[in-house]
């Protein structure tokens, strides 16, 4: 039988065990395209409300990182959201956003994503401001997924895939000359200024720092 805990706000976190992979599957058909985010790993589900905050931080990075592709001359496809998941591993998620990029060929041109024949995105992002991602690497560990960016509204860390775990590191794997550090003033400067303005000199940045051409 199914047994809940309510985490109090701001999280807006709700976990649930001894849930079937049959019911994660149905309640992720249910929930459909709200801004609802199901984490499931070995029966414990968790059920999170998506704050304007958090999504709004998500949307400033994914930018970035697109930015950063295009000036770089580098493939990229934007998975968003999508839910992963694997039922021999009895996990699933959707990730904040997620990208591939070493990976982009093999991904070019399918209509969905299924991890039994796909591989899983070569980049993920997580916004620690709702909830802590904490739970969710070893979910992205067990998916093989090569790169984690995780962010909790003060500080961006770039987290690289090991046989062990992943481990925090300086430069971006796949931007090997980039430090989180690089992006924050960028994400602060939201903060003070509207997000053209953010961008046009975060692209200038880029064709002065990074840029491939």
């Amino acid at each position: 039988m199914m047994t809940a805990t309510l985490t109090p706000a701001p999280t807006q976190q709700l976990t649930l065990y001894d849930v079937s992979w049959e019911t994660y599957e149905q309640l992720l058909s249910a929930f459909g395209e709200r801004p609802i985010k199901l984490n499931y790993s070995h029966g414990i589900l968790e059920i999170m409300i998506m704050s304007y905050q958090h999504e709004r931080y998500k949307s400033l990075i994914a930018r970035l990182i697109e930015t950063l592709t295009e000036e770089m001359n580098m493939p990229i496809a934007s998975a968003g959201s999508t839910t992963l998941k694997k039922k021999k591993l009895a996990r699933g998620l959707e990730p904040d956003e997620c990208f591939y990029l070493q990976n982009e060929t093999a991904v070019r041109g399918k209509k969905e994503i299924n991890l039994q024949y796909d591989p899983p995105p070569d980049l993920a992002i997580e916004i620690d401001i709702t909830s802590c991602s904490v739970s969710r690497m070893s979910i992205y560990h067990a998916f093989g997924v090569l790169e984690v960016w995780r962010f909790d509204g003060t500080r961006l860390e770039f987290y690289q895939w090991s046989d062990s775990g992943y481990g925090l590191v300086e430069f971006s794997p796949a931007f090997p000359q980039l430090q989180a550090s690089d992006l924050m003033p960028f994400i602060e400067l939201t903060e003070t200024s509207d997000n053209t303005t953010v961008f046009r000199q975060f692209r200038a940045w880029v064709k002065k720092n990074l840029s491939s051409e």
